[in-house]
């Protein structure tokens, strides 16, 4: 091991993050990640500790998380999402502006995760400073993969979008703007202020699709099935009348039945 290993937030994700965008009067109910993660040498940002203080100050509640930050330390940005992932009720992620390297795998924590049109969510492979010969740089390159896969394996299970394509992207460094990210699934839907153009009716049916293609996502169904699927219920199964609708609460509970019987 290098004398020296330090897990970094990426140069580029510090150039786009801007720091001022804040969560104003957030609910007691509401985790606000809106620096690096890990404790930077002055003492600040985002740690384990305090997440999980505060989810113990939340108590059994479901969970909001506003995050607008690069990213930062791996191990902590693990122990943050793992923590999201066992609480008890919802959580519910927002992505105010940036989340980048370690705060997008935070972000897949989420049971839905909504993200501004203008936000961004970029994923790349753990990027480290290391220091030490050239035995120890080889030893730091074999040291990182298991991270990477780490990561991919996160992202293609909040986005069902096969692992080896989440990898060649997290190779390429991928930026998604906000629509990018909802429609490879590793968002859910837009923030609500931009879901729905100025002047339309809000389309409940499109919102409960969405919502049904994550759930089946967790469950493990390839993207195509799900989209097969999908185009089904849309346009009506075989043998049963076309362009059938139902109210969209009846579609998640059949969708959940169906997850239910998957696992089974």
């Amino acid at each position: 091991m290098p004398e020296t290993f330090a897990f970094e937030a990426d140069p580029e994700a510090f150039d786009r993050w801007s720091s001022g965008i804040s969560a104003a009067q957030a609910p007691e109910n509401t985790i606000s990640i809106l620096d690096v993660i890990g404790e930077d040498i002055f003492g600040e940002g985002v740690t384990s500790r305090r997440v999980s203080a505060a989810l113990r100050r939340i108590g059994d509640q479901e969970v909001y998380v506003d995050i607008n930050s690069p990213g930062g330390n791996f191990f902590e940005g693990v122990a943050i999402y793992n923590m999201l992932r066992q609480h008890s009720q919802k959580v519910h992620v927002r992505i105010l502006g940036l989340a980048a390297s370690a705060a997008s795998v935070i972000a897949m924590a989420g049971d839905d995760i909504q993200i501004g049109r203008a936000g961004f969510l970029m994923i790349h492979n753990a990027w480290v400073i290391a220091l030490g010969n050239r035995h120890d740089m080889r030893e730091a390159a074999d040291v990182l993969e298991p991270f990477d896969d780490a990561m991919a394996s996160v992202y293609a299970a909040q986005s069902g979008v096969e692992k080896a394509q989440i990898a060649e992207w997290m190779d390429q460094e991928k930026w998604f703007n906000g629509d990018q990210a909802v429609e490879v699934g590793l968002a859910t839907s837009l923030l609500p202020a931009d879901a729905v153009a100025e002047g339309e009716p809000k389309d409940r049916t499109q919102n409960s699709t969405k919502k049904v293609d994550t759930l089946l996502a967790k469950a493990g169904m390839p993207r195509s099935e799900r989209r097969a699927l999908l185009g089904d219920i849309k346009g009506g199964t075989r043998g049963a009348a076309p362009h059938v609708t139902h109210d969209a609460d009846d579609w998640t509970a059949a969708a959940e039945q169906l997850i239910t019987a998957i696992r089974s």
